[in-house]
């Protein structure tokens, strides 16, 4: 009878989702004993949460699915593809309450006897420790019973059962993923890299450095993208452009005229220049020298732990590897526009090659490389048009910061054509056109030459990927890790994302090789709370956090604290005196939500904020740090003065002030 009492008892408890399930499993163990206890609570909480599922599938589950069908889809589709290894996990190691897996669960296609049976397998191991844990207190006669080995063992088996249940799953899923593949008995290599730009050369290095064997294999150019056609050669020509535009405004400095002799192509030379000059820090005699074995060619991942490379005269050769990393980096993206390909079209990647300054420049594109390049070549002589199919450039940042920079671009003689969309190329009468779509007119805009700057896409294809059948979208899918479907392989860099910088790489770059080099000892997930960025216009523009678009499109409560750099001392001696600093801090603390700069050394300065969030120092600190004067510097203190003004205790200051008259008699 007590046995019945019990049993529907549970059933009630675990179907209508109240809680005490845990307390009554342990009661359970200390009634009936481990045997009957494991028996009765393995069935009734089986039955109980498929009637808490069967609940929410009736009640629940069609309004949801009409309202929320699109966002369930990949949900639905998953639970039907792997639905039973899913719950199984859930079960097993409980990443969420069982009373909501119930729930949530009941909103899916999963089959009913599907839940059932996975859930009565599921549970059974973590049932049986609870149990037992109760049958051990049911033996405590006294205090001195509390510290019985027993007991204490059973507490210690409720701690770490999660983490023995978690590597079990790990296992079972590593099993799945790797059956139809034979792993080599022993390994050539601890690592095999693929890419040598950012994420690949920090991903080498670290690897290298706790002397792990490695390979890095590079099919084009040491350094990638960033050395050799991205952020080092666009920063080598943004500083030639400035130094014209500065000597072009030179009455504003107090100098009556000044004059430059200017050649595009040494200018260009110079640049390569700038690029050889940095290139041995990513050649590979260096990273030969650190300990990494260097391959010039291609690779292509065979198996999970093989990777075949071709090297220039076509000769292969197959390295067995215990742990690989893809980091390919991206290309431009170039869309189908009709012509595009008939009038011919520069890149990032091919603008360096030019040695003769295009008279009419089209850009297409208001990002970060699309308005570095139209204000660099404006400032270089060419007439500029850039083309933006969205209302404003630099979209991301708050719509003031999007303004500023278009201001100073129509002063540098950027012609800003916002809300035009390219339809079709032209040749006609041996003149190039661009058609395009403004206000349901069309535009015509002739050029000489067509920079494409509209985005990247991740290099994906031939590498094996889809042989192994490793997920990818616009980026290789990978988990929290940095793990692919495969746990030996990894994935980092602008094939990887969600961010495409070089900084970012090489912050995931750590992430990969320790996961990849000490897994399943120990690893780590990536942080991306506090991810910095700037964009090398002028004004520069940088930002580290929310900004207030996002802020408000997500519903984040907050407090902006604005700080206009055009009061700065150091910025009006430097005839720099644009821009602000914009603090969003939680509302009434002092807590850094995200932080947006614009203005001279946006980017340099943007590193005290990052610092902080970081490290979680709040505004009262940066006001309390002494900054030198007269520096750009001092915009990071001032604005945290405007925020401490704002939030002044006015209360406080009343009963101050009173005080302060009292004391003059």
């Amino acid at each position: 009878m007590a046995a019945a009492i019990f049993f529907v008892v549970y059933v009630a408890v675990t179907a209508l989702s109240f809680p005490g399930a845990a307390l009554l499993t342990l009661v359970g163990g200390a009634v009936f004993g481990l045997l009957w206890g494991t028996l009765l609570i393995s069935f009734a909480s089986t039955i109980g949460a498929t009637l808490a599922f069967l609940i929410a599938r009736f009640l629940l589950r069609d309004s949801v699915q009409t309202r929320f069908g699109e966002r369930l889809k990949a949900i639905n589709d998953g639970v039907e593809k792997e639905g039973a290894l899913y719950l199984f996990t859930l079960r097993l190691v409980p990443a969420f309450p069982f009373f909501i897996i119930n729930l949530l669960m009941g909103l899916t296609r999963m089959k009913v006897s599907t839940y059932f049976w996975v859930s009565q397998l599921g549970m059974l191991a973590g049932t049986i420790v609870y149990v037992n844990a109760g049958t051990q207190l049911a033996q405590i006669e006294s205090l001195s019973g509390i510290v019985s080995p027993g007991l204490l063992a059973s507490f210690v088996l409720l701690g770490i059962f999660p983490l023995i249940a978690k590597k079990v799953v790990d296992l079972v899923k590593a099993r799945k993923v790797y059956a139809g593949w034979n792993k080599p008995a022993k390994f050539d290599r601890n690592l095999v890299v693929i890419g040598a730009g950012a994420a690949g050369l920090v991903t080498s290095y670290i690897a290298a450095a706790v002397k792990a064997k490695v390979t890095l294999v590079e099919k084009h150019k040491m350094g990638g993208d960033c050395l050799n056609t991205g952020c080092v050669p666009s920063k080598a020509l943004i500083r030639s452009a400035k130094l014209l535009s500065q000597m072009a405004n030179s009455r504003h400095y107090g100098i009556r005229s000044a004059q430059a002799e200017f050649d595009f192509a040494e200018a260009m030379e110079r640049v390569q220049r700038v690029i050889q000059d940095i290139a041995p820090h990513d050649s590979v005699e260096r990273y030969t020298d650190l300990g990494v074995e260097v391959r010039e060619g291609t690779a292509k991942i065979v198996s999970p732990w093989e990777i075949e490379i071709t090297d220039s005269n076509g000769q292969t050769q197959r390295l067995s590897t215990r742990s690989i990393v893809i980091a390919t980096g991206a290309r431009p993206f170039v869309p189908p526009i009709p012509g595009l390909s008939e009038v011919g079209c520069l890149t990032s990647d091919t603008i360096w090659n030019l040695r003769q300054l295009p008279k009419r420049l089209v850009v297409l594109g208001g990002g970060p490389i699309g308005s570095e390049l139209s204000q660099t070549f404006a400032r270089l002589g060419s007439k500029v048009t850039q083309v933006e199919m969205a209302p404003r450039i630099l979209g991301r940042e708050d719509p003031e910061v999007s303004e500023l920079v278009r201001q100073r671009f129509i002063a540098d003689g950027v012609i800003v054509a916002v809300n035009h969309a390219a339809k079709r190329f032209i040749i006609e009468n041996g003149e190039k056109i661009l058609i395009a779509e403004h206000a349901g007119q069309e535009i015509r805009i002739p050029f000489d030459e067509v920079l494409v700057a509209v985005g990247r896409a991740a290099n994906l294809k031939g590498y094996g990927l889809e042989e192994l059948g490793i997920p990818v979208g616009k980026t290789v899918d990978t988990n929290e890790f940095l793990q692919t479907r495969y746990p030996n392989i990894y994935a980092a860099g602008d094939v990887a994302g969600p961010y495409q910088f070089t900084h970012t790489a090489a912050h995931q770059a750590w992430y990969a090789a320790v996961n990849a080099l000490f897994d399943p000892f120990k690893k780590f997930k990536a942080d991306y709370t506090v991810i910095p960025w700037a964009t090398f216009t002028e004004p520069e523009v940088a930002r580290v956090g929310l900004n207030e678009l996002e802020a408000k499109e997500k519903g984040i409560a907050y407090e902006a604290s604005v700080y206009g750099i055009d009061d700065l001392d150091r910025a009006i001696a430097d005839g720099e005196a644009h821009g602000f600093v914009k603090v969003l801090t939680a509302p009434g603390s002092d807590r850094i939500l995200g932080v947006t700069i614009a203005g001279e050394h946006a980017g340099d300065l943007i590193a005290e904020y990052v610092l902080a969030m970081k490290q979680g120092i709040g505004l009262n600190k940066i006001l309390g740090t002494i900054h030198i004067y007269p520096t750009m510097a001092e915009a990071n203190k001032y604005v945290a003065g405007v925020w401490k003004k704002a939030n002044a205790p006015k209360g406080l200051l009343v009963w101050v002030e009173r005080f302060h008259n009292w004391r003059r008699g």
